[in-house]
């Protein structure tokens, strides 16, 4: 059975860093890719990042590139989202996402960004 549990969200300020984190279990984690996804109030969920099985390709949503990383650790089956100069629009509730599943989410983490 599939399970995603993201962490790490919070309440910053513009300009503040945070770092995701997303818990993996169910399926060989190395062998699937890896998403972060995020969905703002009253917006559809929208894709962030994405990073291949063993990490050496990554592809960026264009709002965040530059500002957020996506890593993953095979052998914790994690994956992280790195967010840095964060902006009060990157408020939003993150999820993770595996290929070897694309119709399951989890609960994720919010994110708040503001003053």
């Amino acid at each position: 059975q599939v399970r995603l549990v993201e962490s790490g969200g919070g309440l910053v300020q513009p300009g503040g860093s945070l770092r995701l984190s997303c818990l993996a279990s169910g399926f060989t984690f190395s062998s699937y890719a890896m998403r972060w996804y995020r969905r703002a109030p009253g917006k559809e969920r929208e894709f962030v990042a994405h990073i291949a099985s063993i990490g050496g390709i990554t592809r960026y949503a264009d709002s965040v590139k530059g500002r957020f990383t996506i890593s993953r650790d095979n052998a914790k089956n994690t994956v992280y989202l790195q967010m840095n100069s964060l902006k009060p629009d990157d408020t939003a509730v993150y999820y993770c996402n595996t290929v070897s599943r694309p119709d399951y989410w989890g609960q994720g983490t919010q994110v708040t960004v503001s003053s």
